[in-house]
């Protein structure tokens, strides 16, 4: 029975520490599932750049970016980024006391890498972290200036189509917003867009010139979006259906 007493406390020792090492590798795997996911809002087929895609882990919460290596998303190996977590383990069976550590993973993004990848493990490097331009306002379309200068057609008046181009032409727009102009039926459609990257939703404006009616508006995101339709002069003319 004494030796039974003595022992105790050396048993009550090893099992603490085992308690211990569990709570700390928990916290460990919360800090890398906190990284993985990160790297599933970082996942996407469209080209970025180094910068871009810093900036966009910069932006999640609870995401540290320490440091970024690469040209591209589509260039060599892609963009890799150093990211620092957090997590929590518990431990004590009584107390449940929390354990938090701090660790960085490798974060991969290109076409490669396959969604929910698990992050690798990396010592965290020194130095501080690095610093990212805040992304470049994209011009302005000029909604009211364009409702203000569009002619107005009496119903039973003719819509002149040069007359259109030119009260574009007085706009004071940036020369990234590109202006087309289509006449059918004896209406005028305009498209006024900003280039989109291919993937996001466009940036536009359309407007229609007809007897008794000018119209300026915006096409909903969903129209907006590649492939859809929504930023043309056909959708001037005659504008799709509101989605359901």
């Amino acid at each position: 029975m004494r030796r039974l007493l003595l022992l105790a406390p050396l048993l009550l020792s090893i099992a603490g520490c085992g308690v211990v090492n569990s709570a700390e590798g928990e916290a460990t795997d919360a800090a890398r599932e906190a990284a993985r996911k990160a790297g599933e809002r970082l996942y996407s087929q469209r080209p970025r750049t180094a910068e871009e895609v810093g900036r966009s882990a910069a932006g999640l919460d609870g995401v540290e970016v320490l440091r970024v290596t690469g040209t591209s998303t589509h260039d060599g190996d892609g963009v890799d980024v150093v990211v620092r977590t957090s997590g929590t383990g518990y431990e004590g069976w009584l107390t449940h006391e929390p354990v938090t550590v701090r660790r960085c993973f490798e974060v991969r993004v290109s076409p490669g890498t396959e969604w929910g990848e698990e992050p690798g493990d990396v010592d965290c490097p020194d130095g501080p972290p690095p610093a990212f331009a805040p992304p470049p306002e994209p011009p302005r379309l000029p909604y009211e200036e364009l409702r203000a200068t569009l002619p107005r057609v009496p119903k039973s008046g003719r819509v002149d189509e040069a007359e259109v181009r030119r009260a574009l032409a007085t706009l004071d727009m940036d020369p990234a917003i590109r202006t087309e102009v289509i006449a059918d039926d004896g209406r005028v459609g305009a498209l006024l867009l900003v280039k989109g990257n291919g993937f996001d939703p466009q940036d536009c404006l359309l407007a229609r010139v007809a007897p008794g009616a000018t119209d300026v508006w915006a096409p909903s995101r969903i129209q907006r979006m590649p492939g859809e339709g929504g930023c043309s002069t056909a959708n001037a003319l005659n504008p799709l259906p509101p989605p359901h």
